[in-house]
């Protein structure tokens, strides 16, 4: 699809209440699956960022405000006023600014593995890693480095390895469209408006996670008024797809429940 001038790759499955998910920094929509296959009861609208995967590459950096602005007129585009939004690490900074920017259409909001722009630091390992996209091209590299930047199950269960480095090493992004999502998280803070979100809010974070401390998904959820935390126990930085029936049970109950 072209949206807001940029060619889009974009994958919508399924029937039921829109659920809009939005990937983290390199990502393309095959990591989702997982998550998906167990989410099923619902329309599940997900894309390639801008330089990720099959999207282009647009000239200059994206700005969090402008990302936010394109993933709303991707869900108009595909037919919907208001949506449910699932964003994961990077995703979840994007879904933040977009509940912000078009409250009306951001029915709910799941934020997993994420914080709100300057927060706790994960470790300095794991940050360092996280500065290079090398583990979407190499494999070996990819093997090498998981367990340290993700830990959780990947760290634990040596054979999801080889899944997680399929859907990486298939679709893998840009370097400059890469440096472009990095470059989109610079200077950006959600601190300024996070008491004003008034969607119902759920905060994912894992107990195990080298990137993102569980005292971010806390200081989300005390900040968001209509917010409520859950910690997954042994939960890494890619728990929504190493644990996926255990993120999609939390995930339903949330986005089902009675108000």
């Amino acid at each position: 699809m072209e949206v807001r001038g940029l060619r889009l790759r974009v994958s919508v499955r399924g029937e039921g209440p829109p659920l809009l998910l939005l990937m983290g920094v390199g990502g393309a929509v095959e990591m989702w699956q997982p998550l998906v296959e167990e989410l099923n009861d619902f329309r599940t609208i997900a894309f390639d960022a801008p330089g990720t995967g099959e999207s282009e590459v647009p000239r200059w950096p994206l700005r969090m405000h402008a990302l936010a602005d394109l993933a709303a007129e991707l869900a108009a585009s595909v037919g919907h006023n208001s949506v449910d939004v699932l964003g994961v690490s990077y995703g979840g900074a994007v879904a933040q600014e977009l509940a912000h920017r078009h409250p009306r259409l951001v029915r709910r909001l799941v934020l997993g593995a994420t914080m709100p722009g300057p927060g706790v630091p994960g470790g300095l390992s794991a940050l360092a890693l996280l500065a290079t996209p090398y583990r979407y091209y190499s494999r070996a590299h990819f093997r090498s480095v998981a367990a340290r930047l993700y830990g959780g199950e990947i760290a634990r269960r040596p054979e999801l390895l080889e899944r997680e480095a399929f859907t990486r090493l298939g679709h893998p992004p840009s370097l400059r469209g890469y440096l472009w999502q990095l470059a989109a998280l610079a200077g950006w803070t959600s601190l300024s408006y996070l008491h004003r979100l008034r969607q119902p809010t759920l905060v994912l974070t894992g107990d195990d996670d080298p990137i993102i401390r569980v005292v971010n998904g806390r200081l989300l959820a005390h900040l968001i008024p209509d917010a409520r935390l859950h910690v997954i126990e042994g939960g890494g930085h890619l728990f929504l797809v190493d644990q996926p029936r255990e993120s999609a049970n939390l995930i339903r109950r949330f986005l089902t429940a009675q108000v």
